[in-house]
């Protein structure tokens, strides 16, 4: 009797021991995949960005507003693989000793280079960039003065960036 009670207390035991395990491994395969899901959709890094040297083309679009005094544009649009903003703050607030901007804005790029263009007087061009994330600058004068600094990720093909009053960074009078 003794003997019966040792047996089942010992499967019981193993019984127990084997889902424990069984259960830790699955738990494991569980966040193994919910964290290989979430990687397959992180954006495009700029070593793969370099990797592959496709190039897409981006159309550049500014819809004028019904109310705006210009009669034809002809815009300037930058396009910067980092936040030049955001670079030209950091070299200003934290002291670089020995070092100019244009360095440090280089070094910060990593190898990859603004590209510039300009927008017809109907307000439209077309850029080929590399995929990746880049920053569309461009700023529209007239009565009205629009200052675009749009974040862009560049996937597929084609893609088109619509510049508006709505998305504009600033707008200001001029007088």
């Amino acid at each position: 009797m003794f003997y019966n009670r040792i047996s089942a207390l010992k499967s019981a035991v193993t019984f127990r021991g084997l889902a424990i395990v069984a259960l830790q491994v699955g738990l494991i395969v569980l966040l193994a995949g919910a964290g290989w899901m979430i990687y397959r959709r992180l954006p495009a890094r700029d070593t793969e960005v370099k990797a592959d040297q496709r190039t897409a083309t981006l159309q550049i679009v500014i819809r004028q507003p019904p109310e705006s005094a210009v009669l034809s544009l002809d815009v300037a649009v930058s396009l910067y693989p980092v936040d030049i903003i955001a670079v030209r703050h950091e070299f200003f607030t934290e002291p670089k000793p020995g070092k100019r901007f244009e360095d440090f804005l280089k070094e910060r790029m990593r190898g990859r280079s603004p590209i510039n263009a300009r927008l017809d007087k109907q307000g439209n061009g077309t850029v080929m960039l590399a995929p990746g994330s880049w920053w569309l600058h461009a700023t529209l004068l007239g009565d009205e003065q629009f200052e675009w600094r749009l974040p862009v990720t560049v996937v597929g093909a084609r893609q088109t960036v619509e510049l508006t009053p709505q998305n504009a960074y600033t707008r200001s009078k001029t007088f």
